[in-house]
């Protein structure tokens, strides 16, 4: 039983500037006037974004924080809102969605009606156009974002809501509709990105805040700093400022499923540490080559992916070093026609534990040549397993714990590929921007990885079938 216990109320990470005066007391009053009740996190955040300095201005021009979902995040924005409609203020409530800034809209609506201190004298519902205009000359407009729309209009508060979709042409149309504010601010809100996120605005505006590189910013998040173990109470509650208020244990039982990375980022606040709109380069694929191999501990772990097309079939290797690091490289990549023998007769010398096949023009030939020849039974992966396989694979290179030999023919896929969307929930697997590299060397090489990080050596193989 949780009994009474609370989320974290700060934050895990964050970059507040100093101040010592703050409208975020009038903010909760108009808000609690709702009849809801504003939990201890959400008014430190009031706090510091409503913070003023000596002249009455913003200390945080800039501000943007990251919670995950369900936690009451959109509340912030309300109080937010509130404060500056109550001002006369102008504002633009921007979304990536359409039914985003629509919610949005009644929710702020909603909320004018039943204080009773405001007079409504413009609203328009109609998807696209909504707005509020009070009789003290405050104004909300909401919008969906446009790589144009904003140009030409003047606002005081700029909304920037799902900002890890927020993308850099984007913000060269919207950042300058607060230039000609006397006392401009922008809010950025949003989860972390997942692999599929078209944005790039809220990364770097986090990794450049955190890092005190931001003029007049602050930023504040809930989230792990690495890959954690989804049924680990104390990391919901570490995450989770709004668990034991609005959101139970029971709920987030519910959310986990077999993608773990996908909760660790949607639930647990985890920022994957790649650039969602590039793939892998060829500096940082460089990085990870070693002169010298290292000393490998155990036995191999095969990967073998037969390509989209059916054209070929690439076979790797990965196997655990003394350092705790996994040592990879490519066997060799053939054309399917020439069949499956020269894959036998390595899987009957190697010492190996695991072997991974994926790709249906040929994985289910292949294990049944594999146990006609009396080879231990291969894993056939499930898409959530080729998710999986590619998210760590991803990790691993950009964490530093996958090293390699650096052979041309893999260094030239890895270096020249992009991401394409798997399933429906963030997945991600990879395609080939060189026509003449085939990106099964590449699957390939996560497949053997994923089986390295993922599985345990046995003493003993045992056939069976």
């Amino acid at each position: 039983m949780a009994g009474d216990r609370k989320g974290r109320q700060t934050p895990t990470q964050s970059h507040t500037l100093p101040y010592t005066e703050s409208k975020g007391d009038h903010a909760i009053e108009l808000y609690e006037k709702t009849g809801r009740v504003t939990m201890p996190w959400q008014k430190l955040l009031n706090y510091d974004i409503l913070a003023t300095n000596e002249d009455g201005l913003w200390v945080h021009t800039r501000y943007g924080y990251c919670v995950s979902r369900r936690d009451g995040k959109n509340e912030i924005l309300a109080m937010r809102e509130l404060e500056g409609l109550s001002d006369g203020e102008q504002i633009l409530h921007t979304a990536h969605r359409t039914s985003t800034t629509h919610k949005a809209w009644e929710r702020i609506l909603g909320f004018l009606e039943s204080i009773y201190t405001f007079n409504v004298v413009s609203t328009y519902k109609a998807y696209g156009k909504e707005h509020i205009i009070l009789d003290n000359g405050g104004r909300i407009e909401f919008r969906t974002r446009t790589a144009k729309g904003g140009i030409g209009e003047g606002f005081d508060l700029l909304v920037i809501d799902e900002a890890q979709e927020y993308q850099d042409d984007q913000e060269s149309a919207l950042k300058y509709t607060v230039t000609d504010s006397k006392n401009p601010q922008t809010i950025f809100c949003g989860t972390p990105p997942t692999p599929t996120s078209s944005g790039t605005v809220f990364t770097k505006f986090r990794r450049d805040t955190l890092a005190g590189m931001n003029t007049n910013a602050g930023y504040a998040e809930w989230g792990v700093e690495e890959m954690s173990d989804v049924n680990d109470r104390d990391i919901w509650y570490e995450t989770n400022p709004s668990l034991g208020y609005t959101l139970t244990e029971r709920a987030i039982a519910d959310e986990i499923g077999t993608d773990e990375i996908d909760f660790n980022i949607q639930r647990l606040g985890l920022w994957i540490k790649y650039n969602q709109k590039s793939a892998i380069s060829e500096k940082e694929w460089n990085a990870l080559e070693v002169v010298v191999l290292p000393k490998l501990t155990g036995k191999l772990f095969i990967g073998i992916k037969y390509g989209h097309n059916g054209a070929n079939v690439a076979m790797s290797i990965a196997v655990k070093t003394a350092a705790g690091k996994v040592f990879v490289e490519t066997i060799d990549c053939r054309p399917t026609k020439a069949g499956n023998d020269w894959i036998i007769k390595f899987l009957k010398r190697a010492a190996w534990n695991k072997v991974i096949i994926d790709g249906a023009n040929g994985q289910q030939m292949l294990a049944d040549e594999m146990k006609d020849n009396r080879l231990p039974k291969p894993v056939l992966p499930k898409v959530v397993n080729i998710i999986t396989a590619n998210a760590q694979f991803e990790q691993g290179i950009f964490s530093g714990s996958i090293v390699h030999k650096n052979q041309p023919s893999l260094a030239r896929v890895v270096s020249n590929c992009e991401k394409r969307a798997i399933g429906s929930n963030g997945g991600f697997g990879y395609k080939s921007l060189d026509k003449d590299a085939d990106v099964s060397l590449m699957d390939s090489v996560a497949l053997a990885y994923w089986a390295a990080k993922e599985y345990k050596e046995t003493s003993k193989q045992k056939i069976g079938y």
